[in-house]
């Protein structure tokens, strides 16, 4: 079984990357995106071991789909994954741990008051451009991945948010809703507008989106903190309510394979 932490982002990238190369293979979902060949954000294998337990010939198959499109790529495996050597058997292949990231979940209670003075606004398919622009800029992302961007505001499932310094777009963020569960993901905010509590008041307007959309769990995650130290997008996240449940490794293909989401 796919806990909501994993399944609703797995259903948000399947999504996003809807039309791009797909499969299913050895109970793992492989989503690749060949126009940016070292990403492993865009190109991974999302819960493997989870809903059936891993094998060899699985693993296998996996590596055919993405090295027959040459891509470096990631597999996601969380404390949960079956059967417990299966990061034995990756390390073996010669996959390498990458950047861990934290999962939380929360409830459906309203989320704390924000102080910023700075507008939050859901952006519909009309300005979808707003929102994939400032993202791009924001986190960094490959120009070729601003289409796919692009086609999520207004999309069935998706709700996204931009906030405003007047009439100029400052940040993003998006939810995107499967069943009962709202993934919260695509945030970023431009340099100039940091430390002003953008991202809080993003969070509480997805966290009131996925009350009205009927959601029982609202999902995300950020990197582990580093030598103990939580990073901002942690507190945020702590500040809004969600309660870390587990760590999840990032096993990499390669050298070149990158998790950062900023390499194409």
């Amino acid at each position: 079984m796919i806990p909501p932490t994993e399944l609703g982002e797995l259903e948000a990238f399947r999504s996003l990357l809807a039309g791009q190369a797909q499969a299913e293979i050895g109970g793992a979902v492989c989503l690749g995106f060949e126009l940016t060949p070292t990403s492993a954000m865009l190109n991974r294998a999302l819960g493997l071991g989870l809903p059936e337990p891993a094998t060899e010939a699985g693993l296998d198959a996996i590596d055919a789909f993405f090295s027959g499109r040459g891509l470096a790529y990631a597999i996601t495996l969380t404390p949960h994954a079956r059967p417990e050597k299966l990061p034995e058997w990756l390390e073996a292949r010669g996959f390498q741990r990458g950047y861990a990231w934290t999962k939380f979940a929360r409830g459906l209670e309203p989320a704390p008051a924000v102080e910023t003075d700075l507008r939050v606004e859901e952006l519909g398919a009309d300005r979808a451009d707003v929102f994939a622009d400032v993202f791009v800029r924001a986190y960094g992302t490959p120009e070729v991945a601003r289409p796919l961007l692009a086609q999520i505001p207004g999309n069935n499932g998706w709700h996204c948010f931009a906030a405003f310094d007047g009439e100029t777009p400052a940040a993003t963020g998006a939810l995107f809703v499967t069943g009962t569960v709202g993934w919260l993901g695509a945030a970023g905010t431009l340099p100039e507008f940091r430390g002003r509590g953008a991202q809080g008041a993003l969070l509480a307007a997805r966290i009131e989106a996925g009350r009205e959309a009927g959601c029982k769990t609202l999902v995300t995650e950020t990197g582990e903190p580093v030598d103990g130290k939580p990073g901002g997008s942690y507190r945020n996240l702590v500040r809004a309510g969600f309660e870390p449940l587990y760590v999840r490794q990032n096993f990499l293909s390669s050298k070149e394979a990158d998790t950062s989401g900023t390499r194409a």
